[in-house]
């Protein structure tokens, strides 16, 4: 072999070397928390349905929305623990308190 070439290989090895970032990676430890599980109405019953299964509401909040096409009307009932969210009369989305 060439000793010129030998040399310049490991001269370009050396470079591909030099020019390679760092890698490392972080470990991430999440604390455990004790969530307790609240039985709360499911997306796309409708308000008779929740009213059947889980009573009258506490509070039944004015809606919001509803101006247009684009921004139906958004009720919420509040329960004991959680509040339920409605687009027209369907459920979108249950929000346990505090979270």
């Amino acid at each position: 072999m060439n000793l010129k070439f030998v040399l310049g290989s490991v001269l370009l090895v050396s470079c591909f070397v030099a020019a390679t970032p760092a890698v490392h990676a972080d470990t991430v430890t999440l604390a455990q928390t004790n969530v307790r599980a609240i039985a709360a109405p499911e997306r796309g019953l409708s308000m008779a349905q929740v009213e059947k299964r889980f009573g009258t509401p506490q509070a039944k909040l004015p809606p919001a929305g509803g101006d247009t096409a684009l921004h139906p009307v958004i009720n919420r009932w509040q329960y004991n623990g959680f509040t339920v969210y409605f687009e027209r009369n369907i459920v979108i989305h249950s929000v346990r308190d505090g979270a």
